[in-house]
């Protein structure tokens, strides 16, 4: 097996991910890989961009509610640095990780995916 990092399917070039979503189905972050030997394991941080704090819900599979929920209505406070979401979470089976908040392009989403193969 090797282990390499990548950048989330849903961001461009590594930059940050605006949450534009305010409500289910989220803003796609990352769709991990197909079948269940390989996997990505996820490292995410929020921030928000804004002068008011802003809830994050991440969506993590799928969109039952809150079985699917990594965070849920988690406040993200107002102008702040990256904080730890996810930190070594494992998904495969092309599940995707979403996310959505109560102000839409509040929040940005950054991190990578270290994926084993």
């Amino acid at each position: 097996m090797a282990i390499t990092r990548a950048h989330f399917s849903g961001s461009t070039g590594g930059r940050p991910i605006p949450v534009a979503a305010t409500g289910t189905p989220g803003t796609t972050i990352h769709v991990a890989v197909g079948g269940n030997v390989s996997m990505d394991v996820i490292f995410m941080f929020a921030s928000n961009v804004t002068a008011v704090a802003a809830t994050l819900t991440v969506e993590f599979g799928g969109a039952s509610d809150p079985g699917d929920h990594l965070v849920k209505n988690y406040s993200i406070p107002a102008n702040s640095g990256p904080i730890p979401i996810a930190l070594g979470q494992g998904m495969n089976a092309g599940l995707s990780v979403k996310a959505f908040s109560g102000t839409g392009s509040a929040i940005n989403i950054s991190g990578w995916v270290s994926q084993i193969r």
